[in-house]
Formats: structure tokens, C-alpha cells, sequence
């Protein structure tokens, strides 16, 4: 009896266990099987043309690119032949070269460029915001000049018109900083998505979104979005000195190039606000809330990732560190040169701190250099910024470096040099996650007193690390949005259903202009007739009343 009941088990046990099996495999034939049918990695790959800028633009488009490849797109990079990060030799995409003569960005155009600014930043505040304006609008309206000669050569090349006709692709991706890229994908008529921060001369909202100016600051306006009457007003110029930019500078550089290859009326401003979505690098924790637009996807600090572990020898340094922590120090890529005294008082400050600083620095060492400062050509500036250890970074401000620091929490001691970082740095200043000093001012005294201020004062960090959990609540990955909207628009061929109509009317029909005037003269109209009624009855009174007198 009880051998009976021993071998049923058994054989009830090992039919259990092989039903298991089976329930198991089952199971993962059929999670492959809805993989494979509803995976997102799995959909159909489209032809997709990407047009980039050079330089940190290209480190931001990269990543995107590297996240279509790994879905099955087929992606073609037009660039010139000569380039800084564009790598001619991908794995991950296919290299064409504009047919026009490429050239390199150079630290030294940049170098002298920062200087003109160091000098402009000696006029008082309400001055040198304007001549800062006007000396970047004169550099932009001399790089649009570039811009058509390059959009025209490349038109004008019927060879390369047609490689690019024949390959018969889905989807244009651009950075619209380049306008190489808006003007052929609307020659090509491709459904178009841009990669964007900056347009033309400004910040992008201002080319698509409502941008009421009492509340909205203009660019190198140094404004922020709470402005009493002194600060609207000069936003209000600004904004009037932006517009004459936009249309009497920036617009004709183009006209020959339109009137040889577009229907008349065409205007560089069209031709952007055409495109179906606008991949917009910014995020509204960090930027002034404002008016936007159903086109208008926000992915700003889609390139973060969690800190990967550091090599050896640099991790041995943060470690020695101790309770004290590390100061980070960086100015991006293309600003290498600081006045040597300035170099100097940075040094003198930091040797006179207890903790440890990692300072990218490629030029002649400074004399005032303390033993705790590591001098470095290249450092892993987010797995940086992710460690521990990292008490403050020390950064220009440009945009990639705002969202790393924000993503990670880590206070920030601003010094901005050039174009946005102004504006980036007073941003995260009002939000009390940073503080900001000016580089032609800056002494060892007013520097070493900002990086305490920053160390030990804990609400610089309570505040950044309160943005970084705003910026990480969120239901999906910023990158992951920026690929979904991609394939949306090769999926349905355009987003045409989100473009505003506003952008076709005049300008007098878009603000009503018209309907003001005819309800004012309706209005007055009938108050002339008002009046006239009035001396008609009044001077017939008037007659009666002298017959009967």
C-alpha cells in the first residue's frame, strides 16, 4: 500500500514537474512570440537623413543616432569632409559629404571670441547686455552668409540632389542651428523632425510658441520670468532688436538661394515652422515656465545616464579625499584659454580648501597650483558629477552641463563666457542651486568665498537635488519620448494634424489687427452718425426756436 502510494507520487511529482516545464516553455515561446510582434525594437526600420552641427550639437544628435541603429533604422549622416566629432567611419551610420569645402571649428576663433566678451562685460548691466546682443548678431548674421553659400552650392549640385532623391528617404532629422538641413528636407519634401535648442539667433520657443515679453525673457536679456516695469521695457527691445535680426539680417542672406529653388514668399522662418516635430532640449525644470505648442516634444538632458565606475587611478584620488569631497572643474570643449591671473586666482583658491579638485586645464600650469588640485586634458565629466564624493562643479553653463549637474544634484559655481550660458547660469541661480561669478571680475577672494558658500551653506544642495527628483518623476525617459516621436512621423508620414495655422497668416490677421480695425470703425462710424444725428435734432431746435421768437 504504502509503496503504491510512493510510486504515485512519484509519478504524479515527475508528471508535475514536467507540466511545470512545459507551462515554462510555453511561456517563453510566447513572450518572445509578443516580442517579436509588439516590441518596440522590433518595428520596422525606416530610411532615416540626419543633417547635424559639429561640436557638442553632434555628442547630443550621436546618442539619438546610436538608439535609432540599435532599433534597425538606416541612418545616413550628411557633413562636410572636414569635421571635429564627426566620425566619417560609423558602424552605425552611412557618411555622405556635402558638396561644399568644410571647415574645422578651432579653440582659437572661440578664444578670441570670449575675450571680446570679458571686455564687453567691463560696461555697466543695462549696457552690455545690448552690445553683447549686437556683437552676436553680427557673428550670426556673418554665419548665415556661410549657411546660404552652403544650402546653394548644395542645390545647386544636381549630381548630389539626386544621390539623395534616389535613396528615397522616410524622415529628415536635423538640428536646424544648421539650416542646411530645414532647407534640403524641404527641397526633398521629407517629413521633418528637429533636434533643437537654438534657431537662427535665439532660443527656439521664440520661433514657434506665443512669447508674451512680459514674462518671457529674451535671450542675452539676463532677465527671468518675475520683471518689474525697467526689466520689461528692456526686455521689450530686446525682443524688437531680435525681430529686426530675424528679418532684415538673417532673411536676406537667403533670398537668392529661395528664388532660384523655392516657390516665391518662401522665407527661412517658414521653412522651419514646417517641420512636424521639434525635439525641444529643454526641460520646464529648469526653463521659466511659458506658451507652447502641440509639435513641440521636450527632451532636455536626454544624453544623462547613471555614473559608470571611474578608472582606477582617479578613483583612488576622489576617495583620498576623505569627508571633504571633490570640487569638479570644467569649461566645456571649445573654451580652453582664461586670462593667466584669472587661472591663477582659481589655483590660489583651491589650494587653500580642505578638498580635493579635478580641474580639466590644457594650458601652462599655474604658479599658485596646491597640492590637492589634479590637472587633467579629458575628464568623464557625468560619472564625475555621479559619484559621491562630488561636493561642487565649477562650469561654463553651457546646456549639456546644466542637465548633468541637475540630473546628478550637485550645486554648480557658475562662470559663464559665452552665448547661452548667461542665461543658463542665472536660471539655475534663481532656483538656488548655484551661484555666479564674473570672469573678468573674479579675484581669489570672491572665488574661494562662493565655493564655501556652496560647500557649506546646505541649501544650495537641498535645492539642486530637489530639481534632480523633479527631473527624474517622470513617465518615461526623455530619450525614449525623442525615439517614439521619430518613428512617429515615418510610421504616419508627417504630424501635420499638430501644426499650428497660425504660422500662414499674415501677420495683421494673426493678431486680429484687421477685426481691430473694422470694429473701430464700425465704433466710430456709428459715433459720427451719433454725433451728426445729435446736431442735426439740436440745430432743427434750435431754428424752431427762433420762429417763435
Amino acid at each position: 500500500m504504502h509503496g503504491g502510494a510512493a510510486a504515485w507520487v512519484r509519478t504524479s511529482g515527475t508528471r508535475f514537474n514536467n507540466d511545470q516545464k512545459m507551462s515554462r516553455s510555453i511561456t517563453v515561446i510566447l513572450t518572445l512570440l509578443c516580442l517579436l510582434v509588439l516590441g518596440p525594437s522590433y518595428s520596422k526600420g525606416g530610411k532615416i537623413l540626419v543633417v547635424p552641427v559639429d561640436g557638442s550639437q553632434w555628442l547630443n544628435m550621436k546618442v539619438i543616432i546610436e538608439q535609432l541603429h540599435s532599433r534597425g533604422h538606416e541612418i545616413t549622416v550628411l557633413h562636410t569632409s572636414k569635421t571635429w566629432f564627426i566620425s566619417s567611419n560609423s558602424s552605425m551610420y552611412t557618411s555622405i559629404h556635402a558638396p561644399v569645402q568644410g571647415t574645422k571649428w578651432v579653440k582659437e576663433v572661440m578664444n578670441i571670441y570670449v575675450q571680446n566678451i570679458l571686455d564687453l562685460r567691463s560696461y555697466p548691466n543695462f549696457i552690455r547686455q545690448f552690445y553683447q546682443q549686437q556683437f552676436f548678431s553680427s557673428l550670426v548674421q556673418l554665419g548665415h552668409i556661410s549657411l546660404a553659400n552652403i544650402a546653394a552650392g548644395a542645390l545647386d549640385d544636381s549630381v548630389f540632389i539626386k544621390t539623395l532623391k534616389d535613396s528615397k528617404f522616410d524622415l529628415m532629422l536635423t538640428d536646424p542651428a544648421l539650416t542646411l538641413g530645414v532647407i534640403l528636407g524641404n527641397y526633398l519634401k521629407l517629413p521633418m523632425v528637429l533636434n533643437v535648442r537654438w534657431i537662427n539667433q535665439g532660443d527656439g520657443h521664440f520661433a514657434i510658441a506665443p512669447s508674451p515679453v512680459s514674462y518671457v525673457p529674451v535671450d542675452h536679456s539676463e532677465l527671468h520670468d518675475q520683471m518689474d516695469f525697467i526689466d520689461r521695457t528692456k526686455n521689450m527691445l530686446h525682443y524688437l532688436y531680435t525681430v529686426y535680426v530675424q528679418h532684415f539680417l538673417i532673411e536676406p542672406s537667403y533670398s537668392d538661394v529661395f528664388q532660384r529653388h523655392f516657390p516665391p514668399g518662401t522665407d527661412l522662418l517658414s521653412l522651419q515652422r514646417s517641420a512636424d516635430i521639434w525635439l525641444f532640449r529643454a526641460d520646464f525644470v529648469f526653463e521659466f515656465p511659458r506658451p507652447t505648442m502641440p509639435n513641440v516634444v521636450y527632451i532636455g538632458g536626454f544624453q544623462c545616464k547613471e555614473a559608470k565606475p571611474l578608472p582606477a587611478e582617479l578613483e583612488a584620488f576622489m576617495q583620498s579625499s576623505g569627508e571633504h569631497g571633490v570640487i569638479v572643474m570644467s569649461l566645456g570643449t571649445l573654451v580652453s584659454a582664461l586670462p593667466a591671473e584669472v587661472n591663477e586666482a582659481i589655483a590660489a583658491a583651491f589650494a587653500q580648501l580642505p578638498q580635493k579638485v579635478i580641474w580639466k586645464f590644457d594650458k601652462e600650469k599655474p604658479s599658485s597650483l596646491g597640492n590637492n588640485t589634479l590637472l587633467v586634458n579629458w575628464l568623464p565629466q557625468k560619472d564625475l558629477l555621479g559619484h559621491p564624493k562630488t561636493r561642487v562643479f565649477v562650469t561654463h553653463g553651457g546646456t549639456n552641463a546644466i542637465y548633468e549637474t541637475i540630473y546628478h544634484g550637485v550645486p554648480v559655481l557658475g562662470m559663464p563666457l559665452l552665448f547661452d550660458q548667461f542665461d543658463n547660469l542665472l536660471r539655475l541661480k534663481v532656483r538656488g542651486a548655484a551661484r555666479v561669478v564674473e570672469v573678468r571680475s573674479l579675484t581669489k577672494e570672491n572665488f574661494l568665498e562662493a565655493l564655501k558658500d556652496l560647500i557649506e551653506n546646505p541649501s544650495y544642495h537641498k535645492n539642486i537635488q530637489h530639481l534632480s527628483l523633479l527631473y527624474r518623476d517622470r513617465p518615461m525617459s526623455p530619450l525614449d519620448e525623442a525615439i517614439f516621436w521619430i518613428e512617429y512621423v515615418i510610421r504616419n508620414k508627417g504630424a501635420a494634424h499638430l501644426k499650428s495655422a497660425g504660422f500662414s497668416l499674415p501677420w495683421y490677421t494673426y493678431f486680429c489687427l484687421d477685426v481691430a480695425a473694422i470694429l473701430m470703425a464700425i465704433t466710430g462710424t456709428f459715433i459720427w452718425g451719433l454725433v451728426l444725428v445729435c446736431r442735426c435734432l439740436c440745430g432743427q431746435r434750435f431754428k424752431n426756436k427762433m420762429k417763435a421768437e
